[in-house]
């Protein structure tokens, strides 16, 4: 949760009965305190969601206002034993009392329903999307079971950095179906990281009954993944706190990952605006004599504590309604700033340690690659890498090998097949401090962690003011009949979301300035490697003190007939085609690498084309709503009374990716083809 710009003066002095917020179980047992306890920030939960209710019927409240009501007796009391200075969480929309518990002012979580100035999020997210990063409470986002890898990969850096670290993550039953959830248990079972995975299944998703949803129970999955299984009401309150307690003290001690299936209550549609007319009126009534908070009470309330509790409730009450007072006197959120944040600021500066080679070595573009990830496990301590067959097999491509034998398997991690949790883990991972690099076998099978990669990594900082240090790595493009699922170029897909930052290298010294420039960047890059690439050139690679001028264009040749723009494997066509336009036409051209696709500068291009006045793209990614098109448009958009001719676009057809050779051949460009095109296309520019 980034700062609110509010001061927390602004709200009422918080009541010194709310200032305890940790609760520890001794030997014996579950006390009466510990009880009055729990009750109180169940209570204070309610009362503060009705009067969140009552606001968004009265529409001072937009968006998605959801309730905790029902599920108080579990997160209240889980929150409160939970190391606040050590675990790692992340709760659901239901999760109310977690927030409150956990850190912050109630203003703060007020005004971030409100969407108004002193919202955490300064009115970026949505209602109950918020959470505190710094405090190793991660925000949720819309996507269910997304947030469970964020939090394995929190506490295995906490873990890392020598703290006994517990992760909690709750989802519904309707998260429980996802495919995220089932990758996340199987990578923390396989990894032994001690999370524990609680499935609040109040019988409904949004409106789909369970009959519906699955088949059999859900906590009998947890034998599936090789875990310990629980399954509690959620009315049981006084005994459920003792099994809280030692999941999460036998999760610390065997760092065994657990599930916990707690059955809840639908006391609450899934949203404000939910009638609910799809729950049998009789069953509503059921669940309403069952609410665990009243019941609670009442059982304190007949061991003598009736007056103490009356006391207190209307104390929360009071402090609840003066919150609410301040917090609606605010004014709205700003769009200043919103553009900035997109990214976060790079503070990092590795001290990389100095090479005493005479000579540079001449590498493949892999090995370039490989030289690069031994050089930052070498120099940052906070390195490490992930992929599937990275480990002793050394990838897909060979560009982890030895990694494992010099740095071990803590460093290098070979993982399941779950790319979604695997970016999600290491997503966990880099806001926590560490700063994971991650390789996918092809750039193919990125799309199966697009939520994570776009949605989730990429928008941190915008939407909690959050790091998320992180480097993908894209193994792209065609040439090698691999078909259509391992040659695809997608760089248009993930350049169209923000946050993400791109590089696409194409020679071997580029590709090694390219890793150590992505690392130590703090926002989520990702490096586009053409698998063409990885054998076909060999160069003198060294280390560069100005190897961030990757994220600048290269000029590759010089002329002035025409600014060819391009990137990649076609950077070597395009040379190719530019060597023949000089010895057969006698023109010259300005050929660009772009290399940095995001964010993009084109500074130096915008001046070649005022100088030449002709415009080239050449890109492997398809032409429809592709890369090319985005470099035409913003060329064009401010050099367009320099351009002498229309702006000739290059690309691959719009077709999958074919796998036969005589057909892969012509799909992409190719130099002939390039040079094909251009000579057509100087005929019609003369004409």
């Amino acid at each position: 949760m980034s700062a609110s710009s509010i001061p927390a003066t602004h709200f009422p002095q918080t009541p010194s009965i709310l200032l305890e917020r940790d609760l520890r179980l001794s030997k014996s047992g579950v006390t009466d305190e510990a009880l009055l306890l729990t009750y109180r920030w169940m209570a204070y939960s309610r009362f503060a969601d009705m009067r969140i209710l009552e606001l968004f019927r009265q529409g001072k409240m937009k968006g998605t206002v959801t309730c905790s009501d029902g599920n108080e007796g579990l997160i209240a009391p889980m929150a409160l034993m939970m190391d606040k200075e050590i675990d790692c969480v992340s709760w659901t929309h239901r999760g109310l009392p977690g927030h409150l518990i956990w850190s912050d002012h109630l203003g703060d979580h007020i005004c971030q329903y409100l969407g108004n100035s002193g919202s955490p999020t300064k009115g970026r997210e949505g209602n109950a999307h918020h959470g505190d990063p710094k405090n190793r409470s991660y925000p949720m986002i819309s996507h269910l079971g997304k947030m469970s890898s964020n939090v394995m990969g929190g506490t295995d850096s906490q873990r890392r950095n020598g703290l006994k670290s517990v992760g909690v993550t709750f989802f519904g039953d309707g998260g429980s179906s996802t495919g995220e959830i089932h990758e996340s248990m199987n990578l923390a079972s396989v990894l032994n990281l001690p999370v524990i995975f609680v499935v609040e299944n109040n019988k409904y998703a949004y409106s789909t009954p369970l009959g519906e949803q699955y088949a059999g129970e859900l906590v009998d999955r947890a034998k599936g993944y090789g875990m310990k299984g629980i399954s509690l009401d959620v009315a049981d309150i006084e005994e459920n706190m003792q099994i809280f307690w030692d999941a999460i003290e036998e999760t610390r001690e065997t760092s065994r990952p657990m599930l916990i299936e707690m059955h809840s209550l639908r006391l609450r549609g899934h949203a404000g605006y939910d009638t609910c007319d799809y729950i049998d009126p009789e069953l509503t009534k059921k669940w309403i004599e069952e609410d665990c908070l009243p019941n609670f009470r009442q059982r304190l309330v007949e061991k003598g504590y009736g007056a103490r509790l009356d006391t207190e409730d209307a104390d929360l009450k009071e402090f609840v309604n003066n919150t609410v007072t301040e917090a609606l006197k605010l004014p709205p959120s700003k769009f200043e700033g919103l553009k900035e944040d997109v990214y976060s600021p790079t503070s990092l500066e590795v001290d990389w340690e100095k090479e005493d080679e005479i000579e540079a070595p001449t590498l493949t573009f892999a090995q370039a690659i490989t030289r690069a990830l031994d050089k930052v496990l070498q120099d940052s301590p906070k390195s490490l890498i992930m992929g599937q067959d990275i480990a002793g097999y050394g990838g897909a491509f060979k560009v982890t090998d030895k990694l494992l034998e010099k740095y071990g398997r803590e460093r290098v991690i070979n993982t399941p097949i779950c790319e979604s949790a695997m970016v999600g883990y290491a997503t966990g991972q880099a806001v926590n401090g560490h700063r994971p690099i991650v390789e996918f076998q092809f750039a193919d099978f990125a799309t199966d962690a697009t939520t994570q990669i776009c949605l989730n990594a990429g928008t941190y900082n915008y939407r909690s003011g959050a790091k998320s240090p992180l480097v993908l790595r894209f193994p792209c493009g065609g040439g090698l009949t691999f078909g259509s699922f391992h040659s695809q170029d997608l760089e248009a897909l993930y350049t169209h979301l923000p946050g993400l930052k791109l590089i696409y290298p194409s020679t071997p010294q580029d590709a090694y300035d390219a890793v150590l420039a992505a690392y130590e960047d703090d926002n989520p890059v990702c490096i586009f490697e053409h698998k063409k690439l990885y054998r076909l050139l060999k160069a003198p690679v060294k280390f560069n003190p100005n190897y961030k001028n990757v994220w600048q264009p290269a000029l590759r040749r010089s002329g002035d007939f025409a600014t060819i723009v391009t990137y990649g494997e076609m950077v070597l066509h395009a040379n190719s085609a530019c060597e023949y336009l000089e010895n057969e036409y006698e023109v010259a051209c300005d050929l660009f690498d772009v290399r940095a696709l995001k964010p993009l500068n084109l500074d130096a291009i915008k001046a070649s084309l005022s100088k030449t006045g002709r415009l080239i793209v050449i890109t492997e990614s398809r032409r429809n709503v592709g890369f090319g098109a985005e470099l035409v448009a913003s060329l064009s958009e401010d050099c367009f009374f320099d351009l002498e001719a229309p702006p000739l676009r290059i690309a691959s057809e719009d077709i999958p990716v074919p796998f036969a050779s005589e057909l892969e051949k012509e799909y992409r460009p190719s130099s002939e083809s390039i040079i094909e095109k251009i000579a057509d296309w100087m005929e019609g520019a003369n004409a």
